[in-house]
């Protein structure tokens, strides 16, 4: 299916089954059953990759950024190639080596074959830490989170229409109490304003923005294209996400074909334009766009050791700031946390956790039945229903205190207020809690 079979890597699973054409790990999607949401009749098969090298003591391997597919081979078969690399680096070599007790030998030979057919030369991926290429902050953002401040960001609705007013009018609305300000790619693959629009309306109003890339509406050339450019409207910071399915998206729905590229490949890509001056095709630019780049995460979308493991691989390919799915039960961020410990990533990457002050029940509800990797406490679906009338205030009483349990934690630099259209709730959640912003 892919013309570079992946096996090796990926516990001797073939990750092509992932419906929405994950190479990198799951998406944030995972039902509480672990099946995959856009086809809850099967397991997710990143979950049973991630679960087998487990078991088999290859998780490491995991963290190996692959590279996108190269088109031309898709429908072709891996084998020829292997045996011409073979005869490259001498079969009886090869034979030689790898029946050899020597572990390192082994391994060498090994890559020598496989590693440079599933790395092109193109992409070069491996499963190293790569610190930024720069040294002075190149945000806003980035600043506050470098003088160690407890930051504040949230998002504003983009427009489902060609006016801006109201943008601007909300845009102004949270701008005394936040320090950035993120505009979502079509969530729920829903269209309006783009993202990136949404970005030049910010700046234009004195504020900084994070612009948000959904890898299911983006090919590479488009990607590439986008970046070189974002410096010039005054955007520096770039949260890539996979992007929710098709399926949850309005009908007539649309395709759901294998994504160009996946969250984990922007990252590389961006990173290496950013760091090295280059495209993915090799061309090199004189002036490299500047960016601080950011992922997004699902703390509770599986079990905390594997849900590391991708968090991992992000940060490797070149996340320096997270952004979480929404966390209605403080005290479950703790073993994630323990694991991102445990790997010694965190002092390499500035978390901000995803707090939603709810309105109404039914608001919680369709949070905790519709929405991929959130899920909410029966406590907290107890008090929004009783509240009746009250509800509003009982959801800023329950963001306000999960804000208390969080803000301590070690590893988690801020918080991120979804604000769900409810932009005026802002004000009340940052003043109540005495967060520090600006």
């Amino acid at each position: 299916m892919c013309g570079n079979c992946l096996l090796q890597e990926t516990a001797f699973i073939c990750p092509m089954e992932c419906p929405k054409g994950m190479r990198n790990g799951p998406c944030g999607g995972i039902t509480p059953l672990k099946n995959c949401y856009v086809d809850e009749t099967r397991k997710c098969i990143w979950y049973c990759i991630y679960k087998r090298a487990e078991k088999l003591g290859r998780e490491e391997m995991l963290l190996e950024v692959i590279p996108p597919l190269d088109w031309e081979k898709v429908g072709t078969e891996t084998w020829g190639e292997v045996i011409r690399q073979i005869q490259k680096v001498g079969t009886a070599k090869f034979l030689k080596d790898i029946l050899s007790k020597d572990k390192d030998k082994k391994s060498k030979t090994w890559d020598s074959v496989f590693k440079i057919i599933r790395q092109p030369d193109w992409w070069q991926g491996d499963s190293d830490y790569h610190s930024p290429g720069y040294q002075e902050p190149v945000s806003e953002l980035e600043r506050h989170l470098q003088r160690e401040e407890f930051v504040v960001a949230t998002e504003v609705m983009p427009p489902l229409n060609a006016n801006t007013n109201k943008l601007a009018k909300d845009i102004e609305l949270v701008k005394p109490y936040v320090t950035a300000i993120n505009f979502t790619d079509s969530s729920s693959a829903r269209p309006r304003m783009s993202s990136i629009v949404c970005c030049k309306v910010a700046h234009d109003h004195n504020v900084e923005p994070v612009l948000q890339i959904a890898a299911r509406d983006t090919t590479r050339t488009g990607l590439q294209a986008d970046i070189i450019g974002i410096n010039e409207l005054g955007i520096f910071n770039v949260l890539c996400v996979t992007g929710d399915s098709a399926k949850v998206g309005p009908l007539p729905m649309s395709s759901m074909n294998l994504l160009d590229i996946d969250s984990v490949q922007m990252l590389w890509l961006l990173r290496r334009m950013r760091d090295e001056g280059i495209y993915l095709d090799g061309r090199k630019m004189k002036n490299p766009p500047k960016m601080f780049l950011g992922a997004a995460t699902s703390p509770f979308a599986s079990d905390p050791r594997l849900q590391a493991i991708k968090d991992h691989k992000k940060v490797n390919a070149g996340a320096q700031f997270f952004q979480t799915n929404l966390v209605f039960d403080a005290d479950r961020l703790d073993p994630w946390l323990e694991q991102l410990d445990k790997r010694n990533i965190l002092d390499k990457i500035y978390i901000l956790i995803g707090i939603a002050p709810l309105k109404s029940f039914k608001v919680a509800e369709y949070l905790h039945t519709k929405v991929p990797g959130v899920n909410l406490p029966s406590n907290i679906l107890s008090r929004m229903e009783k509240a009746g009338e009250d509800a509003p205030e009982e959801g800023t009483q329950i963001a306000l205190e999960l804000i208390e349990s969080i803000k301590k934690k070690k590893g988690v630099n801020g918080i991120h207020i979804m604000s769900l259209g409810w932009e005026s709730v802002v004000q009340r959640i940052v003043t109540d809690s005495e967060l520090i912003c600006k």
